[in-house]
């Protein structure tokens, strides 16, 4: 029994972490948008969402506005940093992360800084119901993104992705497009923030740590750029390769370092052999 529940338990995390990295992928993977802010959107859902649940508010109306807190801030931060591409944009989009992170430290009457927000409401009564719950969230993601993709506002992405100037001499406002992606990218890690928010039961402000990034920026590479699946696939992959090592016996302070040098090996892999990813369509380089 403890077992199944254990694979419960990885299967809810897959289908959490799979929203970010799909979300996120939309962002950079299809519109080019090298955003390093999304664990910053992931956080502002997770936050909004609990706060409002520990003040009573049902969970039907704290988790979506969660969500629509998340799209406003990625609408908000686009503006200032609409003219920025490249690493110029992944500093300040990091330095949202960062200024938040602060936040959630330092005000302490709303958030209770480092101590954190404990006994936030859950979704559903046990493991099982929230697996099915997540499931389809997951999935109803994974078909909005694979259909948005593919709509004439999905393909104008892209083109912003190939070439920003020649769309906008077709006469495609590329503002307006790329604060749309990131308000969209920034709804969806809303949404899973929120869902962390109310399985785990508890946040503090190392949300908005590195470590969740760099496991986000693994997944999209490993699945491959400008791939709805692939966000999926890479997601599953670096959440369930590393599991073997809690069987084997290795001390807590050995399984960490493991951890990560498997995750390094993987990624130097990947991007030898296949630049793209699993089954990207955009690469690397």
């Amino acid at each position: 029994m403890a077992f199944i529940n254990y694979l419960i338990h990885l299967a809810i995390l897959i289908g959490i972490y799979s929203l970010l990295t799909v979300s996120l992928n939309f962002a950079i993977g299809f519109t080019g948008l090298l955003n390093l802010g999304h664990v910053g959107f992931f956080g502002i859902g997770a936050y909004t969402s609990a706060l409002l649940s520990l003040a009573g508010i049902p969970l039907w109306l704290s988790i979506p506005a969660g969500i629509i807190m998340a799209s406003l801030c990625g609408i908000l931060l686009s503006i200032p940093t609409m003219r920025l591409k490249g690493d110029y944009l992944a500093l300040a989009t990091l330095g949202f992360t960062f200024i938040l992170g602060s936040i959630a430290r330092n005000w302490t009457d709303l958030t209770r800084g480092a101590l954190g927000l404990p006994g936030i409401p859950r979704v559903a009564s046990n493991n099982t119901e929230f697996l099915v719950f997540v499931a389809v969230v997951a999935l109803l993601t994974y078909a909005f993104f694979h259909y948005f993709t593919r709509t004439r506002f999905g393909k104008i992405c892209q083109a912003v992705r190939d070439d920003e100037l020649a769309t906008k001499m077709l006469g495609h406002n590329t503002m307006r497009v790329k604060m749309a992606a990131l308000g969209t990218s920034a709804a969806f890690a809303g949404l899973g923030g929120a869902l962390f928010s109310h399985y785990i039961t508890f946040i503090d402000p190392t949300i908005f740590g590195l470590a969740d990034l760099i496991l986000l920026f693994s997944m999209m590479i490993v699945g491959g750029l400008g791939s709805v699946k692939g966000a999926a696939v890479g997601t599953a992959i670096l959440l369930l390769l590393p599991e073997p090592l809690r069987f084997i016996g290795f001390p807590s302070s050995v399984i960490g370092p493991a951890r990560e040098i498997i995750f390094s090996l993987l990624l130097l892999l990947i991007l030898i052999y296949r630049p793209k990813g699993i089954f990207g369509e955009v690469d690397l380089g």
